[in-house]
């Protein structure tokens, strides 16, 4: 029986995991974590609240063990020193790609305005902007997550889709000024303080085609289209710089190991409808016998399904993937990544 149940954890996404464990710490406990998560995060652990059932004793110890086992590993010091924040994260990711998230970083943590926006409905964000400059509109979605900036875009009207895509990949950073004043304006309607702001580099050739990977496949390739006849070597760079569901081809056989227990075997099943034989053998070869028989089993069963559902549940995995990327836990290049 317990073996059973040991089961059953392993099949468990992330924000299940984080559900039961919110769940048996009690009401207050659970609200003060709430309040340290990000709009997605609030809302993927608050659907596997609502939609948790059946859970055994056994499986709330052993994901409260799997967590108390994770803590142990960490250390007890804090890392509000912003000098401490930069040295570890430039010793960890390189010059380049630490700057960037130090920026990220510290622009969150005073962007009283902007940060609204990541709580708001996508349309409503859409409605605000709509007559708003273009290089504002560009500057809001290169600081929003891609996914929401993908929501917002195809919501934008088609013939500002590209342009803003271009803006976009063509922003070098934004000057601490420009960054006041746009708070400013997004203060004055959604109220709040206002802080001063450093340097930030979003925006570029990666965020967009990162917001790009996000949107419906029919827009991404329309826009796409257009983006190569205004600039060809553009175009190139941002579609080298796209990571989709086929490029998890690249992912070494420890990060799909890593992503398999974040990802729950429904979409997994409803994403690997629309892969080829190459990726289902990668990941069934990354799973215990008895797994990559029952998935190679649930393939076989599944009947006809929407292309619209596959690329859903592809998206679900691929931000997962993103996720665990930005963390350090995988590496999507491959081996190649590595020196």
């Amino acid at each position: 029986m317990a073996e059973a149940q040991e089961k059953d954890v392993t099949k468990l996404s992330g924000a299940e995991k984080a559900a039961i464990l919110m769940m048996s710490l009690g009401d207050e406990t659970a609200s003060q974590i709430m309040r340290q998560l990000g709009p997605k995060e609030v809302q993927s652990v608050g659907e596997a609240i609502a939609n948790l059932t059946d859970v055994s004793r056994g499986m709330v110890n052993t994901v409260v063990g799997e967590f108390a086992e994770t803590l142990g590993t960490l250390t007890s010091l804090g890392t509000s020193n912003e000098e401490y924040l930069r040295k570890v994260l430039r010793n960890a990711l390189g010059e380049d790609k630490a700057e960037s998230l130090i920026d990220r970083i510290l622009l969150g943590r005073s962007s009283k305005g902007l940060e609204a926006l990541k709580w708001m409905e996508s349309r409503a964000i859409a409605d605000f902007l709509r007559l708003e400059h273009p290089q504002i509109i560009s500057i809001v979605l290169s600081y929003l997550e891609p996914e929401q900036s993908s929501e917002i875009l195809e919501l934008m009207p088609e013939n500002m889709r590209t342009d803003l895509v271009l803006r976009i990949a063509s922003l070098d950073g934004i000057q601490p000024s420009a960054l006041n004043e746009l708070d400013e304006i997004l203060e004055r309607q959604f109220s709040g303080e206002s802080s001063n702001y450093r340097s930030s580099t979003v925006g570029g050739h990666k965020t967009a085609a990162n917001i790009l990977n996000f949107m419906d496949s029919a827009v991404e390739a329309t826009i796409m289209e257009e983006l190569k006849e205004v600039d060809e070597a553009l175009g190139a760079k941002i579609e080298d710089l796209m990571f989709v569901f086929d490029n998890l081809k690249e992912v070494d056989d420890r990060g799909i190991q890593t992503m398999m227990r974040e990802i729950n075997s429904e979409t997994l099943v409803m994403a690997l409808k629309g892969a080829d034989d190459e990726l289902r053998e990668k990941i069934m070869k990354n799973m215990s016998k008895r797994a990559s028989e029952m998935l190679r089993d649930d393939l076989e069963a599944k009947g006809p399904v929407k292309i619209s559902e596959v690329e859903e549940a592809q998206k679900e995995i691929l931000a997962v993937a993103r996720r665990m990327a930005e963390a350090g836990e995988i590496s999507l290049g491959g081996a190649d990544e590595y020196i």
